[in-house]
């Protein structure tokens, strides 16, 4: 590791100018220096205005897709968001207790949504029931409620049939591979499938 000194300091950038050098301090870091910067601090070590960044993250795509990493114990502050609303507005502002209705469902549906993936096959079966049955006797394809099973409509030979029957459902993460493996075994012939990933 590389041993920084006053003539040449770790370089960092952030807007956490306050944060940022109390959280140096107190882990014994020295021969550190600032530069305060706002939005699109990833790009400040490939530019070589800094040697390191201290940023909010959230999924660290971002770092990623700039190639650059987490610092193992370099956690300065967890933190969350909140809404807070104000009761007097709600009650006297008209449309202000529906936004926030819609806010809050939207909220709850994102959490909701974080860990799952939803899963569509096309199938080949009889019936949505013959296909559905097929389906359910897989341990792990029972999905928040059951799947769905709609028919596909394909047109043979001037005529309109449907032979096969699409299938969704939403399974968690840590059960897709299983779940995919197990509509590949109960379909009579290789499914499409579709992988969509809730975030």
């Amino acid at each position: 590791m590389p041993q920084w000194t006053v003539e040449k300091p770790l370089r960092v950038a952030t807007g956490f100018t306050y944060l940022g050098p109390k959280f140096m301090r107190e882990n014994g870091l020295k021969h550190v220096t600032f530069s305060t910067a706002d939005g699109a601090l990833e790009a400040a070590p490939a530019m070589g205005i800094a040697d390191a960044i201290l940023d909010l993250v959230s999924s660290g795509t971002t770092l990623r897709e700039n190639n650059l990493k987490e610092i193992q114990g370099g956690v300065v502050l967890e933190s969350q968001a909140v809404l807070v609303a104000s009761r007097k507005s709600l009650i006297q502002r008209k449309g202000a207790i529906e936004t926030t209705h819609e806010i809050l469902e939207r909220l709850e549906a994102h959490l909701r949504a974080v860990g799952q993936f939803t899963v569509t096959a096309n199938m080949r079966g009889s019936s949505a029931e013959e296909v559905a049955e097929r389906v359910l006797s897989q341990p792990s394809l029972s999905g928040l409620q059951g799947p769905t099973v709609s028919p596909v409509f394909c047109k043979h030979e001037g005529k309109v049939s449907a032979d096969y029957y699409a299938i969704v459902l939403c399974v968690p993460k840590k059960a897709l591979c299983k779940s995919v493996q197990q509509l590949r075994a109960v379909s009579l012939d290789k499914p499409y499938i579709i992988i969509v990933i809730c975030m």
